[in-house]
């Protein structure tokens, strides 16, 4: 094994070490004392505090990807960096929020971030190594409908909206009345400024799949941010990416397990690496089928550390951690089972742009694991209607922060087969002990 071979190694299990040791603050109420552990370390804390009411208020918010967009802070390598965030609409919605208020919203705000954080030292091939310390949940959150969007957008096509008391020790709404959903909080959208290269490469790529009837939010400089870069007079309004997807540089991934304590690898593409976060959850399902999970602001604390050359080996997003999976697996659940079914001459809006001919009239496809998904799902809102007496909207949101979609084989061709698993702890208004 090459020197540089084993430093690798040393710097893996150096992170990994670290990541054990990290309390699951996320799902207990630690002491603020303990929370406040990593301040008395002797690294520095980098603070980027959300300013004024909206993005376009803060000077440190941004929600489009382009490596033009200056860094707002910067830290060394092993420093912890307490990032302030916004909910994922960028405040367009409150407490007294309705229906209405839903179908007015605002894609082109979606997501604000703040950021970017230079981290010195690293450049282009190297891996920026960000540890999970802490998420601080607002008060308030939200899980929405939104037509025309989600995963089961032609079986809701109304709009909905569940609003959601939160605190460290649980989330409850008025709106889903009967439910309490623990504390799981994690990024969903944490990524870096992809180089131009990558830009060109992205646009190319989701113009193509455009251009062929996908469902692609090309670049739209209305209401981007910042305005000088991505507006409607930005310096690269035409490049400026679309923030919904996630893609090489990580972003919108809304990866439930990348809990407190757990270790992201992001690869860098341009000189400080450039981390933005944002679009934090409170807790999410596997699958964030509605479109939303509960959405919130959050005050999160990471640490960042330069791995310097691993980009060779890390091309896209890898993430580890200790006991984070086993904390989030139910005490009791109930599942559906979905294979790759449909009804005849129906094209679910997932595969629209294909070829509707030969799919049209088949009411079975062969090892398509997405709609096997989709037949879970709706085999679990059908359950929770009929056994926990919730609407058919309340259902669906509810899926979409408590039900895990998890596929369950690849191999018995054509039907595949995906399970829906509902944490049934969810209807305990008690809640349940945290693990060890």
């Amino acid at each position: 094994m090459s020197p540089s071979g084993a430093n690798t190694i040393k710097r893996f299990a150096a992170l990994l070490a670290a990541a054990l040791g990290v309390a699951l603050w996320a799902g207990s109420p630690v002491a603020a004392d303990d929370r406040d552990d990593h301040r008395k370390s002797g690294k520095r804390v980098i603070q980027l505090p959300k300013t004024g009411d909206r993005c376009v208020d803060d000077p440190r918010c941004h929600n489009r990807w382009h490596p033009a967009i200056l860094p707002t802070a910067s830290a060394n390598s092993g420093d912890v960096a307490v990032f302030g965030t916004r909910d994922a609409f960028d405040h367009s919605l409150n407490r007294n929020s309705t229906a209405a208020d839903v179908v007015a919203l605002n894609l082109n705000l979606v997501h604000p971030l703040t950021g970017p954080l230079f981290v010195n030292g690293a450049a282009p091939g190297d891996v920026l190594a960000v540890t999970l310390l802490d998420i601080e949940p607002d008060k308030f959150g939200y899980t929405i409908i939104v037509p025309g969007f989600g995963f089961l957008r032609d079986v809701f096509p109304d709009a909905f909206i569940a609003r959601w008391d939160l605190s460290r020790r649980g989330a409850t709404s008025p709106d889903i009345p009967g439910v309490k959903i623990r504390f799981d909080g994690f990024m969903g959208t944490i990524g870096v400024a992809p180089g131009p290269v990558q830009i060109e490469t992205y646009f190319q790529r989701e113009a193509e799949l455009a251009a062929a009837g996908g469902f692609v939010l090309t670049p739209q400089p209305l209401d981007a941010l910042p305005d000088p870069v991505c507006g409607p007079t930005g310096t690269n309004k035409e490049r400026c990416l679309r923030t919904i997807p996630p893609r090489e540089n990580g972003g919108n991934m809304d990866v439930k397990q990348m809990q407190v304590g757990t270790v992201l690898l992001l690869p860098c593409f341009v000189n400080g690496c450039l981390l933005s976060i944002g679009d934090v959850h409170f807790a999410q399902g596997d699958g964030e089928v509605s479109g939303t999970a509960i959405e919130m602001d959050a005050t999160v604390t990471v640490k960042v550390e330069v791995i310097k050359g691993l980009g060779s080996q890390v091309t896209q997003p890898q993430f580890f951690g200790g006991k984070q999976l086993k904390r989030l697996a139910p005490d009791k659940f109930h599942a559906t089972v979905g294979y790759p079914l449909k009804k005849k001459d129906v094209i679910p809006p997932t595969h629209a742009y294909l070829d509707g001919t030969k799919i049209g009239p088949l009411t079975n496809l062969s090892e398509d694991v997405t709609l096997a998904a989709r037949d879970a799902l709706l085999h679990m809102v059908d359950w929770l209607v009929n056994n926990k007496g919730l609407s058919r909207e309340q259902a669906y949101c509810l899926s979409s922060v408590a039900v895990d979609l998890r596929i369950s084989n690849l191999v018995d061709t054509p039907n595949v087969a995906v399970s829906a698993i509902l944490d049934l702890g969810v209807f305990d208004r008690r809640g349940r002990d945290d693990d060890d």
